[in-house]
């Protein structure tokens, strides 16, 4: 589904904007490429630059509770320096690379309630308009998919997933916000963790792999998170035995043990280590998760992975219609 949008700013007989992507997901760090398809109107009109937006709900911690914006987190010039004739249709193909740490949208093929878009803006003899919106899917990376399927193996099952607004200390972040991936700990953790919450921070070089486990807190204790990071390298994924690999990090974030870690160097993830702290990590994070939109209860995982139902959840076209609904009007939010 595309939306359409007359140039409100040019008023009635200005050009019109219809952006089309290339069909099935697309990867983070990968290409996403489509074509901008443009109808001029009752007049010639120079274009000044056609350009795409990424952007993103995303939700944002604050004293007085929690609130949703919108985050541009890409932006690409894909035309412009031409007249576009009285009429003319004219399509101009794109070529462009998602960042790496884009959020993930889909798992097996299902929707997590993640709402990402490309915006196109069409700028026209000094007029500016978001004349197009149309949402971005997103698959996992190899080492994404591998780790969340030995989640799933050792029990975990899928609960919600979330962008929020921040920074990870101690990591190599980049965007301005980080998605989360909340799980129902598996029956042998129950006891050790209320929620295991994972956030995947891909580079060019590997990936950092954050655990954080929300623990009970006992008679004489309060409840408190314990945080691990893991760093991976994108190479060998599908020789590495995950199972044994995650196990182990679990393992590790239940005994409680880790220290702050610094950054990590970009290009330089062979194999993996670990390293973590204890009592929160997020930049602007206070603690109690709100739901991703429109998800349900948790979903028991299978033997085959981490089986991921959406009940009650967003379908295709309901998401594209949130997405619609959400950022039209919204430019205030650009700069959550």
């Amino acid at each position: 589904m595309v939306f359409k949008k007359l140039l409100g700013a040019l008023g009635v007989g200005g050009p019109t904007v219809d952006t089309v992507l290339d069909p099935g997901p697309v990867l983070p760090g990968g290409s996403l490429t489509g074509q901008v398809h443009l109808r001029g109107g009752s007049a010639d009109f120079d274009i000044e630059h056609v350009t795409l937006e990424l952007v993103a709900r995303v939700e944002a911690e604050h004293d007085g509770g929690e609130a949703e914006g919108v985050v541009v987190f890409g932006r690409f010039t894909v035309a412009g320096g031409f007249r576009l004739a009285e009429g003319e249709q004219r399509s101009v193909p794109f070529t462009v690379a998602l960042p790496w740490e884009t959020p993930v949208t889909e798992l097996y093929g299902q929707a997590l309630g993640i709402v990402l878009g490309v915006r196109t803006e069409l700028a026209v003899a000094g007029a500016k308009d978001k004349g197009d919106l149309d949402p971005l899917a997103v698959a996992p990376l190899p080492v994404q998919e591998a780790v969340l399927e030995a989640l799933g193996r050792l029990g975990f099952g899928f609960k919600s997933a979330d962008l929020e607004y921040g920074h990870i200390r101690g990591t190599g972040q980049q965007l301005p916000f980080y998605q989360e991936i909340e799980l129902v700990p598996a029956p042998q953790y129950a006891h050790a963790m209320r929620e295991l919450e994972v956030t995947f921070l891909a580079n060019p070089g590997g990936m950092e792999v954050v655990l954080e486990a929300d623990k009970p807190g006992g008679f004489f204790s309060s409840g408190h998170d314990v945080v691990n990071r893991h760093v991976v390298s994108h190479e060998g994924a599908a020789q590495r035995d995950w199972s044994t690999v995650v196990d182990a990090w679990i393992r590790q974030l239940v005994a409680g043990h880790g220290h702050h870690s610094a950054p990590a160097a970009y290009g330089h993830a062979d194999a993996y280590h670990s390293d973590g702290h204890h009592d929160g990590h997020h930049g602007g994070h206070h603690g109690g998760h709100r739901s991703g939109p429109g998800m349900g209860t948790a979903v028991a995982a299978g033997a085959a992975g981490l089986a991921v139902g959406v009940a009650g959840g967003f379908v295709a076209a309901e998401v594209v219609d949130e997405v619609g609904d959400f950022l039209e009007g919204d430019d205030e939010g650009d700069e959550a």
